[in-house]
């Protein structure tokens, strides 16, 4: 049985260069390009994989085209990540990554993605109606395609629902409330997405716990994980509040910390841990992947080393 699907809708081979200053009519003589498979739901199965070896139980559904979506199940395979590639006509994004040796700064360019046809969209719906049993979890992991409405993720969960599948959600803007209204397990938002769904600043920890329990209390998720980048992270639920602190590590690269973080959640709470240790994986496995450069996500060893390092959550 998959306990565990993720589905990545709009995927993306991440390139990543470095270059010593970024400097605009300029020729930019760059370091030879890294390529690694991107997208929020494949990051986090390439993590799950990583932290859970053979006890994964993880299959990662994604829609790819043309030569980038070949390229890109090439390196899925490489990674011995569990998939099923849904082929499309549109030709799968790259996105590009420029980290300025100078002074450290990392510059992201995100390209929209391809098209999607109603056909394709069916498609899609078909194959997870054929997942027997229905998956423990379903992840619903980064932004829309071109051709989905905003209502796609929401849709996707009241399905889940019906077939008692947990959804975990991580995307932002009208997709992410469209899929709160129809009520996830866990919602993983960043500090920006919280506050731009709750159309205010939050300002401090007191504005930022009553964004997140306001989640909980609304019945639009179970668990709030919300990440707060160098600050840490808070977990909330009905019963529990816990504050993560943040582990000290040199940055080489912030792409997917989130899809990390979210990861070892997920792999700590499929285990039956508590939510406390399952906080204290998704931090060490966030931190262990701010070491490495582009999306080349963390190293399992690092991630074990943080962990036994992690201060007590709170």
């Amino acid at each position: 049985m998959v306990e565990i699907v993720t589905l990545t809708l709009n995927p993306a081979v991440d390139v990543s260069t470095a270059v010593e200053r970024v400097v605009d009519t300029h020729k930019l003589r760059c370091e030879a390009a890294r390529r690694y498979p991107g997208g929020g739901g494949l990051n986090v199965a390439r993590v799950i994989q990583r932290l859970a070896g053979r006890e994964a139980n993880c299959l990662a559904l994604y829609l790819a085209g043309g030569a980038s979506g070949n390229l890109l199940e090439q390196m899925l395979t490489a990674e011995r990540v569990p998939g099923r590639r849904l082929r499309i006509a549109g030709e799968t994004r790259e996105n590009f990554s420029v980290t300025e040796r100078a002074t450290g700064r990392e510059f992201r360019f995100v390209l929209p993605g391809p098209q999607i046809s109603a056909d394709e969209w069916s498609a899609t719906l078909a194959i997870l109606d054929v997942l027997m049993p229905a998956p423990r979890y379903l992840v619903l992991s980064g932004s829309l395609p071109p051709g989905l409405p905003a209502k796609a993720y929401a849709d996707l969960t009241r399905w889940a629902n019906l077939r008692g599948t947990r959804v975990v959600l991580d995307t932002s803007g009208p997709p992410l409330a469209l899929a709160l209204d129809a009520g996830v397990f866990l919602v993983k938002p960043s500090l920006g997405e919280l506050a731009a769904m709750a159309e205010k600043p939050l300002a401090d920890e007191a504005a930022w716990l009553a964004a997140a329990r306001s989640l909980v209390d609304d019945r639009r998720a179970q668990i709030v994980a919300l990440t707060l980048g160098e600050r840490g992270a808070l977990v909330v639920t009905a019963e529990e509040t816990l504050r993560v602190p943040a582990l000290e590590v040199p940055i080489s690269s912030a792409t997917g910390a989130g899809d990390s973080f979210l990861a070892g959640l997920l792999v700590a709470l499929r285990r039956g841990q508590t939510l406390r240790d399952a906080a204290r994986l998704a931090q060490a496995a966030a931190s262990a992947t701010l070491l490495s450069s582009g999306t080349a996500l963390c190293d399992a060893q690092e991630v074990k080393r943080l962990y036994a390092g992690t201060q007590e959550v709170v």
